[in-house]
This record gives C-alpha cells, sequence and structure tokens, in this order.
C-alpha cells in the first residue's frame, strides 16, 4: 500500500509539472500570485513559524509590512517552483545569457577554473536549484549532500533532474568517503549554509538569533585547503530571468587569521549570507525553521537556575 501510495503522489506531481509546462510564464506568474494569497491568507501555511520569524528579524515593522513579506514569500515559491519545471526547456548552452546575468564573470572563473577543491555556499535564497543547473548547464559539475526523500518515485524523478546537467547528489549518511574522494580530485561541493545542525552543531549569530550550524562547510574549507565561495541565484526584474553571483570568497591562501577556526568561518559566512537574504527579504524561505533550541551553554545557564537546591543529608536537630 506504501508503494502504490507513493506512486500516486508522484503521479500527480508529474500531472501538475505537465500542466505548468503547458503554461505561459506570464500566466504561471498569475496563478503563484493567486496560490500565494491561498496560502497565506485563507489556509495560513505555517503561519505561526513565518511570524515568528519576521518579527525576529523585523521588529519594527508593522503587521501590515510583515503580512506583505509573507505573501511575497509565497509568490516567490510557487513561481520558483514554476521556475524549475521550465528551465529544461526554456534554457541551454546556447541561450543562456538572455536569461542568466553574471555580475562579476572573472572572479567567479577564478575559482571555478582553480585546480583546488572549491566549497560553494549558498542558502534557501532565491532559486538556489537554478546556480547548481547553471553551473553543470556552463559545464562545471557540483556535487550536493542531501537526505533521500521518503517517497523512492520523486526521489528518482528529482535526481534525474538535477544530474541531467551535471549535479550530483551524496546521501547525507555514509558519504563521508565520497566526499574525500571529491575533495581530493579538485571538484566542488555545493552545499545550504543554512540547516540546522541540532544540539550539537556550531552556534553563531545568524540574523539576531542563535542558530546551529554544520561543522563540516568550514572543516572542508580549512582541512581540504578549498576556498569558501559564496553564491546566489536570485530572480531579476521578471520570473525566469536570473542573477547568478559570487559576492565574497574565503581563499585559505590568504584567509585572515581571525577566520581560521570552525567557529568564525561559520559566522563569516552567515554574515554574508545575511547581507544577501536583508538585500531581497522576500525572496527567502521565512517558513524555514531555522532557529530551533538554544546553545548548549544557554540550556546550562538555565537548567542550573531551575534546579532546586538539594536538602542537607545532616538530620535536622529538634529542639
Amino acid at each position: 500500500m506504501r508503494r502504490i501510495k507513493d506512486y500516486f503522489v508522484y503521479l500527480a506531481v508529474r500531472v501538475f509539472l505537465c500542466i505548468i509546462q503547458a503554461m505561459r510564464m506570464e500566466t504561471c506568474h498569475r496563478i503563484a500570485t493567486w496560490l500565494a494569497w491561498l496560502a497565506n491568507d485563507v489556509f495560513r501555511v505555517r503561519r505561526s513559524v513565518t511570524e515568528e520569524n519576521l518579527t525576529h528579524v523585523f521588529p519594527d515593522w508593522t503587521p501590515k509590512q510583515r503580512h506583505k513579506l509573507s505573501r511575497d514569500m509565497w509568490e516567490h515559491l510557487f513561481l520558483m517552483v514554476c521556475e524549475l519545471a521550465h528551465v529544461p526547456r526554456k534554457i541551454h548552452d546556447t541561450n543562456w545569457r538572455q536569461y542568466i546575468q553574471i555580475p562579476k564573470p572573472a572572479d567567479m572563473m577564478r575559482y571555478i577554473l582553480d585546480p583546488r577543491p572549491v566549497v560553494v555556499v549558498s542558502g534557501h535564497f532565491g532559486n538556489f536549484e537554478m546556480g547548481s543547473y547553471a553551473s553543470g548547464l556552463l559545464g562545471f559539475p557540483t556535487y550536493s549532500i542531501a537526505r533521500p526523500l521518503d517517497n523512492p518515485y520523486l526521489h528518482k524523478f528529482i535526481t534525474k533532474f538535477r544530474s541531467s546537467k551535471g549535479q550530483f547528489i551524496l546521501p547525507t549518511e555514509g558519504s563521508a568517503k565520497e566526499i574525500e574522494r571529491v575533495l581530493k580530485a579538485g571538484r566542488t561541493l555545493a552545499l545550504l549554509g543554512d540547516q540546522n545542525a541540532g544540539r550539537k552543531g556550531c552556534w553563531v549569530d545568524f540574523l539576531g538569533r542563535s542558530a546551529s550550524c554544520h561543522k563540516a562547510l568550514a572543516v572542508f574549507t580549512i582541512s581540504a585547503g578549498a576556498p569558501m565561495v559564496i553564491s546566489y541565484a536570485r530572480r531579476t526584474d521578471r520570473p525566469l530571468h536570473f542573477e547568478i553571483g559570487v559576492p565574497a570568497v574565503a581563499d585559505p591562501k590568504d584567509m585572515d587569521d581571525s577566520l581560521r577556526g570552525i567557529e568564525p568561518l561559520t559566522q563569516w559566512y552567515n554574515q554574508k549570507l545575511e547581507e544577501l537574504i536583508m538585500s531581497e527579504p522576500s525572496q527567502y524561505w521565512w517558513l524555514h525553521r531555522r532557529w530551533k533550541g538554544e546553545p548548549p551553554a544557554r540550556r546550562r545557564k538555565r537548567s542550573t537556575s531551575a534546579t532546586p537546591a538539594r536538602p542537607s543529608s545532616e538530620p535536622r536537630q529538634v529542639a
């Protein structure tokens, strides 16, 4: 029964994508605007998480401003799905310049052509799937780490889409040797830097709140001598048109001594992601549960203050 259910879900997704591909992007944009209103105003999907995140990051905004940003985010998400459905048919190696802008191509090519391995860090900002797709389209494959989907049919379908232009997915469990091989071969690892890493992660400040980050990103850079490249792919003035850039790089060759450590390097790339998000906040996933739990030191302090004093083991003297 589980396999039958998964297959019908897969069929529904494929039919949905076929319908999107049959539409013009202008029509998809209008539908995305309508669906955003439904998700945000009518069904209030993940409204509590989104509102909590926006309140913490924009405390001085009015409820009306935060509400508009929440709806704009939903419009961006639905547009992102439509764009990914159209990209394989619309953007090719012969016409990509009509859809993709690269502000400083020399900065990007310098590290893509570097014989050393490269760690590309992005976040749930813009159309991040488009970044890896465009890299493969230009002939530079990337390797990403992701948890396999529970639905095997959808997992196979999405993996095939990603690998069609050279984005190879490594599983989160049991891929340590494969990652080591990728780094030794001088390949490119493309990773999302705003994933929650749980209690044992590296805790740094992200948009004014403590957030747990995976230590592996900084470890790859420090141990393998791989430049850490901050990258983004955001929508420009209309759907299916993107700007892909590299705003910052931490290169071990000339890295400042203050960054030579897991925590400072992790804080550095989170700060760079902050700057990208604040430049276009409507293209960030505010429904993403980025902030979970508390740093260990804060939890220990809270538990210590909440623990009642132990009674004395000596017997009380009765008068």
